[in-house]
């Protein structure tokens, strides 16, 4: 059996791990992570202080120590900083993918090992199995529609190797049915939604708050101007709402394909597979999780180029150190620069990539 510091949010996902791994056999403790706090959130939406509250609860029940562990700084330099660096730099980060890298899997899981924890456990909806070479490998979770084994792209191996999801092979439905027979606070609760500091803030009202507005010109891709825009960094590719313009042709409504930061023109067109940058069916990829060594020269494998897409047939080259094309059998909508594409072996996950370029 291990001892396994238990990552507790507050919520029914991580309050079941901590029940099955008790479960098991292990000796577990639970902390809760504060990344955020109040006087620098402006917008005060994180409901933090009520989220340990309910950790402390399920602790108590279990009767397991339970603690508060202060991230904050190392959570603005990691996940906030490159947030806002990739908005400024008009490319989409996924701060998701690098929490879970650079603060739970790296900064927490760091100080799990300096007290002598195996590793630590989390609610993510993903299973740990063994690869064909005999190493611990992720696989999707049990329940399709919560799998969450895009969001643990960007692990290392060694990262991995001291994960424990317990809850991946499990349905949400029965995650909710062994917190409501243990009698856990959180048994009820409702799942969150989006990044803690964000709260039920729009993501253009954060950004609001600490990037300052570029405007700029809408338009379309024939260079007429059709309007104007406050800031690229409020856009991503695809985006068809809240672009501030309507299209003068029924039923036909425009999307962003293109920023160009040079001019700060954001260019809009209708959403066709005819319309020029829509769609694309090769990229380059980089910043690759592990190293491209983890991959074939040349492979054919499955991608998962954003969070709930379908995993898609892909061919994936080396181009270089920690580079290679990714060219889909199929082309795909509304790709960004910034955006993490996730590479499987069927339900296995083999590693993640930073989409860099289209070619």
């Amino acid at each position: 059996m291990a001892r396994i510091l238990v990552a507790m949010s507050g919520g029914v996902d991580s309050s079941v791990a901590a029940l099955l791994l008790r479960g098991q056999g292990h000796e577990i403790e639970g902390a809760y992570m504060k990344n955020w706090m109040a006087e620098w959130d402006p917008l005060g939406q994180c409901p933090w202080e009520q989220d340990v509250a309910d950790a402390r609860a399920v602790a108590e029940n279990l009767g397991i120590p339970f603690r508060v562990v202060n991230l904050i700084e190392d959570y603005r330099e990691h996940v906030v900083d490159y947030l806002l660096r990739g908005y400024a730099e008009g490319v989409t980060p996924n701060p998701d993918v690098y929490c879970n890298r650079e603060i739970k899997f790296g900064v927490f899981l760091d100080l799990a090992r300096a007290e002598g924890f195996d590793g630590i456990g989390t609610g993510h909806y993903a299973r740990t199995g063994a690869a064909p070479d005999g190493t611990r490998a992720i696989f999707e979770g049990a329940d399709a529609g919560k799998d969450q084994s895009y969001f643990l792209a960007m692990l290392q191996p060694e990262q991995i190797a001291s994960a424990w999801f317990p809850v991946g092979t499990l349905l949400k439905s029965e995650v909710r049915a062994k917190a409501v027979e243990a009698g856990l606070a959180t048994a009820a609760k409702k799942d969150s939604q989006g990044i803690c500091f964000i709260g039920k803030v729009r993501m253009q009202d954060f950004l609001r708050e600490y990037l300052p507005d570029e405007p700029g010109s809408i338009v379309g891709i024939d260079g007429r101007v059709l309007g104007e825009h406050r800031g690229l960094h409020y856009f991503t590719l695809g985006q068809r709402k809240g672009i501030g313009i309507a299209s003068n042709t029924p039923h036909e409504a425009y999307v962003v394909v293109e920023k160009r930061r040079a001019t700060r023109e954001l260019v809009v067109g209708f959403d066709s597979p005819e319309t020029p940058g829509l769609y694309t069916a090769s990229w380059e990829v980089g910043s690759l999780s592990p190293s491209k060594g983890a991959l074939p020269d040349r492979a054919d494998i499955e991608v998962r180029p954003r969070y709930r897409a379908p995993r898609t047939g892909a061919r994936v080259e080396c181009i270089g150190r920690d580079r290679v094309r990714v060219t889909f059998a199929a082309p795909q909508r509304a790709i960004a620069p910034g955006q993490v594409c996730a590479f499987y072996d069927g339900p296995r996950l083999l590693g993640g990539g930073v989409f860099m370029r289209a070619e």
